[in-house]
């Protein structure tokens, strides 16, 4: 009798607001995971620089001021995902941001899971508006938790650094009422369907852990039991 471990491939959704740490959070999902990484907008930023036909009609929008239609976004999406084996598990980031999305999506693929990061809001307007960044590197600083060793100054170059106009505090508090106009349904549409795993903390190695032992118990490896 010969044993057989079988990852269960799972389709996931990641959602949180801007500075709750979903990127990072991502990432260590898809390194101890295995897990293919799909975001939206790294999609759509490819696909324009590719002037493809999803890129050159996308790119129309963007340059016109205006949103980028469901039907495009979700057309693209749907065709990045039918390119992934079967046998892989995908985490989508970025997607869906409306119910219209999200309808859509649970009509042509099964979902999972979906994992929110369910950060204070005040949390995440201290850790934004305290972000400076050296521009000509990216490296980031923040006043709170890895400052630099002088105020106003890179640690390696002694350049100022500068707070993007997307960290200012005024920007930061637009951002987060955006989000929470446009997530709040989502929410209850996945929490309706027993999809929704919230995971709550104001740092993110605080939720790590949590997400982390969700997902190892949700992959389970299931046993094959075959003859020799």
């Amino acid at each position: 009798m010969r044993l057989t471990l079988l990852r269960k491939a799972i389709h996931a959704i990641i959602m949180g607001p801007p500075g709750s740490g979903k990127g990072t959070v991502s990432a260590r999902i898809i390194r101890d995971f295995d897990m293919q990484h799909l975001s939206s907008g790294d999609m759509l930023r490819a696909e324009i620089a590719e002037q493809s036909t999803y890129g050159t009609k996308a790119k129309q929008f963007i340059e016109d001021g205006k949103l980028v239609p469901d039907a495009l976004v979700v057309e693209l999406v749907l065709s990045q995902i039918q390119k992934i084996p079967t046998s892989t598990s995908w985490l989508l980031d970025g997607f869906p941001r409306t119910i219209e999305q999200a309808e859509t999506l649970s009509t042509k693929e099964k979902i999972d899971c979906v994992i929110n990061l369910d950060v204070p809001f005040e949390t995440i307007r201290e850790r934004l508006s305290g972000r400076w960044t050296h521009l000509s590197s990216g490296r980031v600083y923040n006043d709170g938790f890895n400052p630099p060793k002088i105020p106003g100054v890179d640690d390696l170059t002694g350049e100022p650094l500068v707070q993007r106009d997307d960290d200012k505090p005024e920007t930061v508090q637009k951002r987060l009422e955006t989000y929470q106009l446009q997530t709040a349904p989502l929410l209850d549409f996945y929490r309706e369907k027993g999809l929704l795993h919230s995971y709550s903390g104001t740092k993110t190695d605080e939720i790590w852990p949590k997400v982390k032992e969700f997902l190892s118990t949700t992959i389970m490896p299931h046993v094959n039991r075959s003859r020799l």
